[in-house]
């Protein structure tokens, strides 16, 4: 494995109600490109964030203005000979996706500049994505010989089969504007506004209850995979054991005697 060039820095903003973790990932002189020793970093990052009973919410940035993530390392990528190779470098993408999909609160990635290839992979494992104006997007792969897989399968969830086949078979990038009308990002700010529009979101997530945000995230993760029928039955669980927690009931009661 090369050795490590990058830095995951994670800081924390106290709440009186919880935490919020900032996850920056800096490769910047590279455009903060993944490999293996990265993947690991990250991914233990997360899995680690999933255990901090107070988290609230996380930030997942990277450094430097030029880019979320602008792929996976190609000069790693172009040494691989062996399919399992190749089988063991994408497991490892595929890992932090789902580290990030399985972390129990919600992930806002923060976007601007370049996001690329496994970059858009990890973007779309992420809850919500809010972009800079700057922001460009693209699934490049096919130029360079592999297919766009692992985490890349959100994507017609994301912006439908036609846009996913346009990204993935024509490899062309996409602006922020054009993300927006797709659906792949919740918001597009100017630059100078992108740090004011995530605290916005993170302030809206922490004020919400602790279990109920992560009996929510829980619950849309299992919507995914479960046929209509099931997925209510899934709510109906979910709201009775809300219900037992009992984490409503101030908040509920505040509510309901507002005007009196």
């Amino acid at each position: 494995m090369a050795a490590a060039v990058h830095k995951v820095d994670i800081s924390w903003d106290r709440h009186p109600t919880g935490t919020v973790a900032r996850v920056v990932f800096d490769n910047a002189r590279r455009l903060n490109v993944l490999n293996p020793p990265a993947l690991l970093d990250l991914t233990e990052a997360f899995l680690g964030l999933a255990r901090e009973e107070e988290l609230r919410a996380v930030v997942f940035s990277g450094a430097g203005g030029r880019a979320f993530i602008g792929g996976a390392d190609i000069n790693h990528m172009a040494a691989m000979r062996e399919a399992e190779d190749g089988r063991r470098f994408i497991t490892m993408v595929h890992k932090l996706c789902q580290a990030i999909r399985d972390c129990p609160v919600p992930v806002i990635c923060r976007m601007e500049g370049y996001t690329l290839g496994a970059g858009l992979e990890v973007a779309a494992a992420c809850d919500m994505r809010i972009a800079a104006d700057n922001a460009h997007f693209g699934m490049p792969e096919v130029r360079v010989g592999i297919p766009s897989v692992v985490e890349a399968a959100l994507l017609p969830r994301l912006i439908g089969w036609g846009r996913t086949s346009w990204m993935l078979l024509t490899a062309e990038n996409i602006d922020a504007a054009t993300a927006d009308r797709w659906g792949m990002v919740e918001q597009v700010v100017p630059v100078a506004r992108l740090d004011a529009a995530i605290d916005r979101c993170v302030a809206a997530i922490v004020d919400g209850t602790p279990k109920a945000v992560r009996a929510q995230k829980r619950l849309m993760r299992r919507w995914e995979r479960l046929p209509l029928d099931e997925a209510v039955q899934a709510g109906i669980d979910a709201f009775a054991q809300s219900v037992s927690d009992g984490e409503h009931i101030e908040r509920m009661t505040a509510f309901a005697n507002r005007k009196k």
